[in-house]
């Protein structure tokens, strides 16, 4: 046996150690050895993991550990890098308390079935809390339905304010049935405004300048889905429950 692949096996035994060693050490001594060494070398590697298939488990585990490790690291740069964007665009609309400790921002589609069930638990964690600056990105990935009821609420909120695409914001979520233009003219009505010069502004440069930078802000942070969290420097992709939520928040500001 060769002295690698006993110490190869050696490191096996201790994980961490094979983990940290192989890739500096491993493949540049394989590449010296003979094709004869080569391969016993390759067979006693088969052969222990083999006898010992725990190892690749707890090999994939500290593999999944470093990516986590690696994309928590790319949040935080990320977040950093785009803050203003992310927190501060005046793009977006806000919620909550204005003056909060803390901003909490969602990206959203308001046909994504998990947004609409996360709605009322956000809401939830808003309302009792008190403090949490509530900032909302409109994100709409999920087709024609998902893109017509974010064009509908930012030309609203572009013509009419925050206070009315805030109850705009509440009515889309809870909308049943198709968001078409009939119905979107409904919901406008509902609410007291004219639907016309709203479906007019849909698709001006003005309302497709706010879809595009949201688009491109997360691409920058690899949020591929809704709905998706920011909290200071910490991304939560996926819906999260209540109590979840809750202590997304507390850590955020536990870590000051």
């Amino acid at each position: 046996m060769t002295r690698l692949a006993l110490g190869l096996i050696a490191g096996l035994a201790s994980l961490p150690a094979f983990a940290e060693e192989l890739p500096q050490t491993g493949a540049a001594a394989e590449s010296a050895m003979t094709a004869e060494e080569r391969l016993a070398f390759r067979d006693e590697v088969r052969a222990y993991l083999l006898e010992h298939p725990e190892v690749l488990i707890e090999a994939m585990d500290v593999l999944q550990q470093r990516e986590e490790a690696a994309a928590l690291a790319r949040d935080v740069q990320t977040v950093s890098t785009h803050s203003d964007t992310i927190f501060n665009s005046p793009n977006d609309w806000v919620g909550g308390n204005p003056n909060g400790d803390i901003t909490l921002v969602e990206f959203m589609d308001y046909r994504c079935g998990y947004c609409r069930k996360a709605y009322s638990e956000v809401d939830q964690l808003i309302t009792t809390d008190g403090n949490i600056r509530f900032v909302v990105k409109e994100f709409p990935i999920l087709g024609e339905a998902s893109m017509l009821s974010a064009q509908f609420a930012i030309a609203l909120r572009q013509l009419h304010g925050d206070e009315a695409y805030g109850r705009a914001h509440d009515a889309l979520m809870t909308l049943r049935g198709e968001p078409t233009p009939e119905t979107l003219s409904r919901v406008a009505t509902d609410l007291g405004l004219d639907p016309q010069p709203i479906l007019d502004r849909m698709g001006a440069p003005e309302v497709q300048a706010v879809i595009a930078e949201n688009y491109a802000l997360a691409e920058k942070m690899e949020i591929t889905g809704t709905p998706a969290f920011v909290l200071k420097d910490t991304v939560l992709r996926g819906y999260a429950p209540l109590e979840t939520m809750r202590d997304f928040v507390k850590d955020a500001r536990t870590d000051g």
